[in-house]
């Protein structure tokens, strides 16, 4: 077996020049082949994700039926090739393909290049290099970033303001992963031409026929995901760093939930909405995001990155109770049984330092679409919240931390049963961080059921008012950065100009007691 080299130093520059450079190759490895419309074309981007210590996801969509070629090295040169896989992109997945790959060397920057052979002529068609970096088995340090929220409240893609500049902006953190909180897309929310500022001048959007119309069909769920890839940044990003993609409402529609998202198109046998069930589809043929065995379709899913850390993506809008969170019952739920019971089995299990829960939601800020209702004790889907910190406390589990976005600012809460009204739980942090290219909007109220304090807030005055556009430079992401050696975890919040807004360092906790042994599902 071949000795591993790990991979010289390289930049963004290099990448994309070696990516153009691999074009070329391509071209001259068939020189019977003459037109670039004889060839297989890679439609988009191209995309990884679900990184672990072995594997990944790879994902491209072609121009027409073809089979995807994927192959993996550790050098940039590709003249050591360690893995390599085909998938076939067909009419039925909109020409998406996804393919996981096996057996990769921990701790390693990875190399890739997709190509798509023709189906029908098995003509090769152009390449393109993508990076990822495996998660490390021990003594590595770890750098993510997080946000949510693109392309929303018709805000798109105007290129004489640098289209999605967040994306680039992320990409000059050169992160080993980046966590989507939900809201890729605004299914729910068509991108007119043209958009008038506050300050009298013309926003003016890249416009397509799938992203005119709120999205009812599958084409058009599907136009919407297709519509962020016409972005240079986007795909230059996405090209070099994996996602731990989750969802949230704007996939589907605003404030979706599973028994209140109906459109004249009905339902399915098993009473899904069909609305939810195309978007559903839309958004597992264009996220490069395992399926988890029989499970195929489910959101909800542990990402293990080494020692250090567990990522923990939980799904907040495909078993909840309602569209609000309101009654006369003081009966809800976000999460439901079967994933709160996942939850809690697999935080006991985790033996990293660090268990990130990555929620599309909020847990702290008052919202009838998430899980704070006001001062008081826990009622409706804040018990289920209870239920969790508590067998959390219980089991003896320490170094928790919440991330999400969903909010359109940027805020750090720290969870004090000291100051909560319901108190039976550890303090733990909650950092919310959006939108990386969609409207702005100004900070929120918080409740005292479990205590929460605003330790750092930025979003709109009162004086801009809400839905203020990109270019007004409320962009929001957060980084997360963990010592190999001391394991201090330091989050700081960040601006689409690379700006440190606010920064906290914590220290890891020793656990209580020894993590169960769990089930693992």
């Amino acid at each position: 077996m071949a000795t591993l080299r790990a991979p010289r130093a390289w930049t963004r520059r290099q990448f994309l020049v070696r990516s153009a450079s691999s074009l070329a190759v391509a071209s001259l490895a068939k020189p019977s082949i003459s037109r670039a419309a004889d060839r297989p074309q890679i439609a988009g981007g191209i995309q990884s994700g679900d990184v672990s210590e072995g594997s990944a996801v790879i994902w491209a969509r072609a121009d027409r039926p073809a089979r995807m070629q994927v192959e993996c090295s550790t050098v940039e040169s590709f003249k050591t090739i360690i893995a390599s896989a085909s998938s076939d992109a067909l009419p039925d997945a909109d020409l998406t393909s996804k393919l996981l790959l096996t057996d990769l060397p921990p701790g390693q920057d990875i190399f890739y290049r997709v190509c798509f052979d023709d189906i029908a002529t098995g003509v090769a068609g152009e390449s393109r290099l993508g990076h990822f970096r495996t998660a490390p088995i021990a003594g590595q340090s770890i750098s993510f970033l997080w946000s949510g929220d693109t392309a929303g409240q018709g805000w798109g893609i105007d290129v004489s303001r640098g289209g999605y500049r967040s994306y680039r902006t992320m990409l000059d953190n050169r992160p080993d992963f980046f966590i989507h909180s939900g809201d890729h897309i605004y299914a729910d929310c068509p991108i007119p031409s043209e958009l008038k500022l506050p300050n009298g001048e013309t926003w003016r959007n890249v416009v397509t026929e799938e992203k005119s119309d709120v999205a009812h069909t599958l084409a058009q769920f599907r136009g919407n995901y297709k519509y962020n890839h016409l972005d240079e940044h986007f795909r230059a990003f996405h090209a070099e760093v994996p996602m731990f993609a989750q969802w949230d409402d704007h996939e589907v529609t605003n404030d979706w939930s599973p028994t209140g998202s109906y459109d004249e198109a009905g339902c399915e046998d098993d009473g899904t909405p069909r609305l939810v069930a195309r978007a559903r589809r839309a958004f597992f043929d264009f996220m490069p995001i395992r399926d988890i065995g029989a499970r195929q379709g489910r959101v909800y899913r542990k990402i293990g990155y080494g020692p250090l850390l567990d990522v923990f993506m939980i799904d907040m809008r495909s078993f909840r109770d309602e569209t609000w969170n309101k009654g006369d019952d003081h009966r809800g739920w976000i999460l439901g049984t079967e994933q709160l019971a996942w939850l809690k089995r697999e935080l006991a299990a985790s033996r990293a330092t660090w268990k990130v829960i990555a929620a599309d939601l909020p847990i702290g800020l008052i919202s009838l679409d998430a899980v704070a209702l006001g001062n008081g004790p826990p009622d409706r889907r804040e018990h289920e919240i209870a239920d969790l910190l508590s067998s959390i406390k219980r089991a003896g589990i320490r170094n928790i931390v919440w991330l999400t976005a969903d909010m359109h600012y940027t805020a750090a809460h720290y969870y004090d049963p000291n100051k909560a009204q319901f108190q039976d739980f550890e303090p733990f942090w909650e950092f919310v961080s959006g939108p990386l290219h969609a409207g702005s909007w100004g900070p929120g109220e918080l409740d005292d059921t479990f205590g929460p304090v605003a330790m750092y807030q930025q979003g709109c005055s009162a004086a801009q008012g809400e839905n203020l556009a990109p270019c007004f430079g409320l962009q929001f992401f957060g980084r997360v950065d963990i010592d190999g050696r001391s394991g201090v975890m330091t989050v700081t919040l960040k601006d689409v100009e690379n700006r440190d807004l606010w920064s906290v360092e914590i220290d890891p906790q020793p656990q209580a007691r020894p993590a169960l042994i769990a089930e693992h599902s």
